[in-house]
């Protein structure tokens, strides 16, 4: 194998940069040219390819977001549009493809290789550790520590008023973030899409946590099936008269910053794999992590299997709240 590619794709995540480092200096390493994609897919349409070298990853394994940029492309949807990858690949004579990204990026770079036979590995790269085979995604242990640390300040404010807050953190369809994050900070309920929501029983829950305290801490993802932070604030608020509700919206805070050392080096050890794997032959993989292994998982696997947060965890927030 003479040129790989590596791209980056979807929502940005922090590690995606260290991901990057790993991959192009492991491919210098083995003799192999590394190819930089631009924006994704659309870079890949629209030929932005970058040969790399060692001056252009240095003094970036602590930034976050991704030097490569990151777009969604519709013209990546169409036969036509595919077809130009085709092209371009064979021009520059790209022989392997690294994607960094979730599942919709994953998606993506199965079709393409189905339709080309082009050796793909993926690296999952996304804060909503929503990927099947993996304990962990590159920038979830960033947005995690994010989260606590935005909470912990609310908190404060909180503590020095009558007040409830409700925090909405990302989490559109997997609750590992608001589930993990509600634990970290010692929340008084999390609201989380595997579970249904009873807003009854979380007036009783916020009841009994309050008996002699001034605040609490509802953390809510936001794919909960009873709205987001805001609409169950307004369903909230009769019940408490005598409390100040507020609701934040974390947002894209969440995605930002630099990682964490766990992301970094999980983010750089799941980068030499992935030329390694590429080099050796190996194709269609997705690199993750379990019991501090690197493990590989069939790239249509994570795709098409989802991963769960364990729900039993909710029983540590009910079993330190007040009675």
């Amino acid at each position: 194998m003479k040129k790989i590619a590596v791209l980056t794709s979807g929502g940005d995540a922090p590690g995606m940069n260290a991901a990057i480092r790993a991959v192009v200096k492991s491919c210098l390493h083995y003799g192999i040219v590394p190819v930089g994609i631009r924006d994704g897919f659309d870079g890949l349409i629209n030929g932005w390819y970058d040969e790399m070298d060692y001056p252009a990853v240095n003094n970036i394994i602590h930034l976050g977001g991704t030097i490569l940029g990151s777009a969604r492309s519709e013209a990546f949807r169409t036969k036509e549009g595919r077809a130009k990858v085709v092209a371009n690949f064979q021009q520059h004579g790209i022989e392997g493809l690294i994607v960094i990204g979730g599942d919709g990026s994953f998606t993506g770079a199965h079709v393409l290789s189905q339709e080309m036979e082009l050796k793909v590995i993926g690296l999952p790269g996304t804060i909503d550790n929503d990927l099947y085979g993996t304990e962990a995604t590159i920038g979830y242990d960033t947005a995690l520590n994010t989260v606590m640390q935005a909470v912990d300040k609310i908190r404060d404010t909180a503590s020095s008023h009558n007040r409830i807050f409700f925090v909405e953190v990302m989490g559109r369809d997997a609750g590992f973030l608001a589930l993990n994050s509600a634990i970290a900070v010692g929340a008084e309920s999390v609201l989380i899409p595997e579970t249904v929501t009873d807003i009854d029983q979380l007036v009783s829950d916020i009841k009994q946590q309050n008996k002699g305290k001034r605040s609490s801490i509802i953390i809510v993802a936001e794919g909960d099936d009873a709205g987001g932070a805001l609409d169950i604030m307004k369903q909230v608020r009769p019940h408490f008269p005598n409390y100040d509700l507020r609701a934040t919206v974390l947002g894209h805070i969440q995605r930002g910053g630099s990682p964490t050392y766990y992301d970094r080096q999980l983010a750089t050890r799941a980068g030499v794999k992935a030329v390694e794997l590429l080099k050796d032959g190996a194709s269609h993989l997705m690199v993750g992590i379990r019991a501090d292994e690197m493990v590989t998982v069939p790239l249509k696997e994570a795709i098409e299997k989802q991963a769960i947060p364990d729900v039993s965890k909710e029983k540590l927030i009910d079993v330190l709240r007040t009675k």
